[in-house]
C-alpha cells in the first residue's frame, strides 16, 4: 500500500491538542476548510482510524503488561511462596502456574482440565492453588472446606476436595460437607471445626487482599512464570494458549 500523506492527519493533531488561544489565530474560513479536508482524507482513507486504534490498543496492553510485571515483582513472595497455599505439578518446576479459583465460576471448572493437561503434558509446572470465594456463600463455603481439608489431611486430600469440589453440582449443605469429608478420609466433625477457624480464615483473607494488591477481580485468574519474570492472565485460556505463553516466557 503507498505511503498515506500525513499532512492533513498531522494538522488534525496540531488542531484538537492546539489550545484555545493558538486555534484562534485560524479565521473561521481557515478552520472550515482544513476541517473539510481533513474529514475528505478520512472518508477517503478510513483505514488510517482501524491503524489508529490498533495501535493504540497495542500501546495499552504494553503498559498493562509493564504494571503486571511489576505487580508480580512487588508480591512474589506471596505470589509463589505463601506457606499456605496447596502446591502440585512438578515443586522443582522451572515456572509456576499460581491459579485464583472460585469453585462456583463456571470459567473455572471449564478451565480444570485444560490446566491440568497443560501441567501434565509440560511436566515442568509448579501449580499452586488460591483460594479465592468471590461468588457468594456456597462459595466461601467450598473454599473453607478444601482449606480445611489441606490442613488436616496434606496435599493428596486437598487435590481431592479440589477435584470433588470443581465439579460438585448442586449447594454444599452439612450433610454433602459430611460426606464429602468421609470421602477424604476425614472426621465429619472435625472438618467442620476447621472451616470456621481462624486458621481458614485468615489464609482466605491473605489471599483476598493479594488479589487486591494485584488488581485481580474475577476468575480464573493465573500468574505464569516467576518472581523475575511472569505474566498475569485474566480469563479461561486452553491448554494451547499456556503451552505457548511458557514455550514464550522460557526463550
Amino acid at each position: 500500500m503507498p505511503a498515506l500523506p500525513l499532512a492533513p492527519l498531522l494538522a488534525a493533531g496540531l488542531l484538537l491538542a492546539a489550545p484555545a488561544a493558538a486555534q484562534s489565530a485560524l479565521s473561521d474560513d481557515e478552520r472550515t476548510a482544513l476541517r473539510a479536508e481533513i474529514r475528505a482524507y478520512l472518508l477517503e482513507h478510513p483505514e488510517v482510524l482501524f491503524e489508529a486504534v490498533a495501535e493504540y490498543e497495542r500501546r495499552t496492553a504494553a503498559s498493562q503488561a509493564d504494571m503486571d510485571q511489576a505487580l508480580i515483582e512487588i508480591n512474589a513472595e506471596d505470589i509463589f511462596e505463601d506457606g499456605h497455599s496447596w502446591v502440585g505439578g512438578n515443586p522443582e518446576g522451572d515456572l509456576s502456574l499460581v491459579e485464583f479459583v472460585d469453585y462456583r465460576c463456571s470459567f473455572c471448572r471449564r478451565a480444570f482440565d485444560h490446566v491440568m493437561d497443560f501441567v501434565g503434558n509440560d511436566g515442568n509446572i509448579r501449580l499452586v492453588m488460591k483460594e479465592f470465594p468471590i461468588l457468594g456463600p456456597q462459595s466461601e463455603l467450598s473454599s473453607r472446606l478444601a482449606v480445611a481439608a489441606l490442613q488436616l489431611g496434606g496435599d493428596d486430600t486437598y487435590f481431592r476436595a479440589h477435584e470433588r469440589l470443581i465439579a460438585l453440582e448442586g449447594d454444599l449443605t452439612e450433610t454433602v460437607i459430611g460426606a464429602i469429608a468421609v470421602e477424604l478420609g476425614l472426621d465429619p466433625a472435625a472438618v467442620m471445626q476447621r472451616m470456621g477457624s481462624d486458621a481458614v480464615t485468615a489464609v482466605l483473607a491473605e489471599n483476598r487482599a493479594l488479589a487486591q494488591r494485584l488488581q485481580i477481580n474475577g476468575t480464573p485468574t493465573f500468574v505464569l512464570g516467576g518472581p523475575e519474570y511472569g505474566e498475569l492472565i485474566r480469563g479461561f485460556l486452553p491448554a494451547e494458549e499456556l503451552h505457548r505463553l511458557a514455550d514464550a516466557l522460557r526463550d
